[in-house]
């Protein structure tokens, strides 16, 4: 039996690669039964994404543990059945796919919600289900272009840079997962189930922050900054003698600690950076005196002065330096999967931390493609 505030909560999943897949991980985290639903000939697309251990995708895995898998063709009869069977006892449906195939099957939220009056139904998609671009397809690379964040992302003059992580499809799983459990909680006050549309491209305006806020205000377009702020300064990763440290003095009081520990108190007193306004105004001057003093000292040297200080910090980390960090591992962001193929792997945690539930260090199976068939059967066909 799952633990977690959404135990009891069973969710279909017929999603597929990323989005879908990381909205409903959360949802297993928090501990609902998932029950994956896999097209037969080769299962979820993210299977065949390497990297691959002993044979089993790591990227899949990481997605995916702690689900049951069926694969079920939903043009077949016999399938559709057994689908049908589960859709009966789910609470949840997630879907993935571009806008009109589920109604296409028919399986779309109005047939749905007609015959199975508590069910939510959440899509997630490119463009969502309604407006020009609802039947378009679409992955990660493309919202983050078409949603603005990679005009923002890189140095100026520079090539456009993608975000590092997938930022497109998690952006969008994330909202599922918090429409999924509004849906859940309004059920519980109307006993009806919803529909939840969410867009990937909308999770990328949804994020934009003040990027919009700055253009609404000023008319300007805002444009790639580096690692600096648009309006905190200084607020960026700055040279030092081995590497780069990123120093965030949000506000004035910070700022002077910060041109103390620096022994620049001068710097504090000139009229240029008198006001965190005046300062962002004057980004590169301020730049060139702080780096100037930066490069006589390690990262290391001035990461210990400036904690000392009370002066938010930090290094660069790679991923090695990320999951060694004693605060990554004393908040259990690493948990472990044990599974008789792969072995052991390492998977990220759940952020959220609940006073009511445990947060365990070990998380359930991967499942193989079909690999719960017989007991899903028995439990939802053979007991009906």
């Amino acid at each position: 039996m799952s633990n977690g505030p959404l135990a009891g909560i069973m969710v279909v999943d017929l999603s597929r690669v990323l989005a879908g897949p990381f909205c409903t991980m959360q949802l297993v985290d928090l501990g609902a039964r998932v029950i994956k639903v896999e097209q037969p000939q080769g299962g979820d697309d993210a299977r065949q994404i390497g990297p691959f251990v002993a044979g089993k995708s790591a990227y899949f895995s990481s997605l995916n543990r702690g689900k049951q898998s069926i694969a079920l063709d939903l043009k077949a009869e016999g399938d559709r059945e057994i689908f049908e069977k589960l859709l009966r006892r789910a609470d949840v449906l997630v879907e993935n796919f571009r806008a009109g195939a589920m109604e296409r099957l028919g399986f779309g939220w109005e047939d749905l919600h007609r015959r199975f009056p508590h069910l939510i139904y959440a899509a997630v998609s490119g463009f969502g289900h309604t407006g020009p671009y609802a039947s378009r397809p679409a992955y990660d690379i493309v919202v983050q272009g078409m949603g603005g964040i990679m005009s923002l992302t890189g140095y100026p003059e520079g090539t456009p840079a993608r975000v590092g992580t997938s930022i497109g499809d998690i952006a969008a799983g994330l909202f599922a997962t918090v429409g999924i459990v509004s849906a859940l909680v309004e059920r519980g006050h109307s006993g009806t189930g919803a529909k939840v549309d969410v867009a990937m491209l909308d999770s990328q305006v949804a994020i934009l922050e003040n990027a919009i806020a700055r253009y609404s205000a000023t008319g300007d377009v805002p444009g790639p900054l580096g690692t600096r702020h648009p309006s905190i300064t200084p607020f960026a990763a700055f040279a030092a003698k081995d590497a780069h440290v990123i120093i965030a003095a949000g506000n004035d009081t910070l700022f002077n600690t910060l041109c103390e520990c620096l022994e620049r108190p001068d710097l504090a007193g000139d009229p240029r950076f008198a006001t965190n306004d005046l300062r962002t105004q004057n980004e590169a001057a301020l730049r060139h005196e702080l780096e100037s003093v930066l490069a006589a000292q390690t990262v290391s040297v001035w990461l210990e002065r400036f904690e000392r200080a009370g002066i938010p910090c930090a290094p660069i980390n790679d991923v090695r330096q990320v999951l060694s960090d004693p605060q990554v591992r004393a908040r259990n962001m690493l948990v472990r999967v044990e599974d008789p193929q792969a072995g052991t792997l390492e998977m990220a945690g759940n952020p959220i931390k609940l006073s009511s539930h445990p947060d365990p260090d070990t998380r359930g199976p991967i499942p193989d493609l079909d690999g719960d068939r017989a007991a899903l059967l028995r439990e939802f066909v053979d007991a009906d």
